[in-house]
């Protein structure tokens, strides 16, 4: 079973301490009802990888570690074995040890577009809220952070997580724990927040803001990317069964309506800093996620249209700090 004893040792005298009154009961449950289902399958991969110190690691360009020497091609193909037993890999991508994991999302083009308009992560306690694999907590800690912390129930993405941290040499910078945004109290101990690619599936945008808000320090600063529409601050879309073939989407706000809901949840200084079209270079099948994406999700007669006729995927980046 996955241990996240050395994330409670590391919280145990920070101002995410008083976290321990409720995170080990929650992630024991956890444990409990993770025996059920393909978690033992995943988690055996996971087991079965070797724990690689990498002779060189770079983690503020890519997620790219390899050692000297190199692994044999047949310890290559072993490795590369197990990480496929964990697919779909859907953000990325990752380069570890010749083994180049071609993920659904180029996550890096995001975090180079949002990078240059945060507050620098150098010695901040991070917080990822619906994280994926991680893959951006790899990149937080590239760029300074002291601790990223990342939420994600979905038992997948822990394993895709440890199976990478494992390759990294277990590098205990970053964590990952399998919780919804909803498990967690009002910590208010996180100097940055990142939330991306979770608001439009929230029934309540405006309680996950505020939720969001209740992790963040005084002055800390929430990062939200988000989908939006083009349009003024009363334009929000309420799609019907799905959205670009996607279910659970609620609300997809303008980017100037978004904006405005954040300055009512009690935010100031908010700034749209990005806004960007969802091209199918940044989203596509691959080799490690071989379902459909985002090219089967447009109108193939109109582009900027999804197949269910609403505007085609646009993602913004607004920036935001609490008083």
């Amino acid at each position: 079973m996955i241990s996240f004893a050395d994330f409670y040792q590391r919280i145990a005298k920070s101002p995410l301490s008083h976290w321990l009154d409720t995170l080990p009961a929650q992630i024991t449950a956890w444990q409990r009802e993770s025996l059920h289902g393909k978690f033992k399958q995943w988690f055996n991969s996971v087991e079965h990888l070797p724990l690689i110190q990498p002779s060189e690691v770079d983690l503020q360009h890519a997620v790219f570690a390899r050692s000297t020497p190199a692994l044999s091609a047949r310890q290559r193909d072993g490795v590369e074995k197990l990480l496929r037993n964990l697919m779909p890999w859907r953000k990325g991508p990752f380069s570890l040890h010749g083994i180049e994991i071609d993920t659904e999302w180029r996550s890096d083009w995001k975090w180079q577009r949002l990078l240059p308009h945060i507050a620098p992560l150098t010695g901040r306690t991070v917080l990822d809220v619906g994280c994926g694999s991680g893959y951006h907590l790899w990149r937080m800690v590239g760029a300074g952070a002291d601790l990223a912390v990342g939420i994600d129930p979905m038992q997948l993405f822990l394993c895709q997580f440890e199976a990478v941290r494992k390759l990294l040499g277990g590098d205990q910078r970053a964590h990952l724990l399998p919780l919804g945004i909803e498990q967690l109290p009002e910590l208010a101990a996180f100097d940055t927040v990142f939330s991306m690619g979770v608001l439009y599936h929230r029934r309540s945008p405006l309680d996950h803001l505020h939720q969001l808000k209740n992790q963040l320090v005084t002055e800390g600063e929430l990062v939200l990317e988000t989908l939006v529409i083009e349009g003024d601050q009363q334009q929000v879309l309420i799609p019907g069964e799905r959205y670009a073939q996607m279910r659970n989407v609620y609300f997809i706000p303008s980017a100037n309506a978004l904006k405005l809901w954040l300055e009512k949840c009690g935010f100031v200084e908010v700034k749209i800093v990005d806004l960007c079209p969802t091209s199918t270079a940044e989203q596509r099948r691959t080799d490690w996620m071989t379902s459909d994406s985002l090219a089967q999700f447009l109108d193939p007669d109109d582009i900027s249209k999804t197949i269910e006729g609403y505007p085609a995927p646009l993602r913004a980046i607004l920036v935001a700090k609490k008083p």
